[in-house]
């Protein structure tokens, strides 16, 4: 169906190879979905990314999930320490 609100929106590095007026526009797109009620699946290594739209962060090392968490209790760093393994937990 043409229009509607998807329930579930994958994003693989949506903004990897866009500029800054274009990646704005993805953001909004997300935004309006998650409005809608979709839930958004996003992976991206781009930190500035994950905490600009984001809710929650899964981190995964080696194909494994190390961790998830609530934006708002954790920072940058500390996410990129889970992924390289410099942090092993939280």
């Amino acid at each position: 169906m043409m229009g509607s609100t998807p329930t579930l929106l994958i994003m693989d590095e949506p903004t990897a190879a866009l500029g800054v007026r274009e990646t704005a526009e993805v953001y909004e797109l997300m935004r309006r979905c998650r409005d809608g009620g979709a839930a958004i699946l996003l992976i991206s290594h781009d930190m500035e990314e994950v905490f600009e739209v984001t809710d929650r962060i899964t981190v995964m090392r080696l194909g494994r999930t190390v961790t998830t968490l609530d934006k708002a209790d954790v920072t940058s760093d500390q996410i990129v320490g889970l992924i390289t393994g410099s942090i092993e937990s939280l």
